[in-house]
């Protein structure tokens, strides 16, 4: 039992020198990934207002972002996708 009782004593105090012991180097990776965050949600935002604003004038977002995604493809891997859709179509007649 007094092994139990001193081995927890050396995690807790293991612990607290840890807690103590700062990495300046880890620290502003972990505000750069803080910021870059922030930035990413800015910009989510703003691409969710571009979207808003193209409904507004009558475009259809929903095939906006299939566009989007569509020119961020291989144009050969766009082309076997357009093939096998018109294949599966075609075998179920439509």
């Amino acid at each position: 039992m007094l092994d139990t009782v001193q081995g927890s004593e050396a995690e807790a105090s293991t612990a607290e020198a840890s807690a103590k012991v700062t990495d300046p180097q880890l620290a502003q990776l972990i505000e750069r990934i803080e910021r870059m965050e922030e930035e990413k949600q800015n910009i989510m935002a703003d691409i969710r207002e571009i979207y808003a604003e193209a409904k507004a004038k009558g475009y259809d977002p929903k095939i906006m972002r299939k566009v989007v995604a569509l020119r961020k493809q291989d144009p050969a891997q766009v082309a076997e996708t357009e093939t096998l859709l018109n294949t599966y179509l075609a075998a179920l007649g439509q």
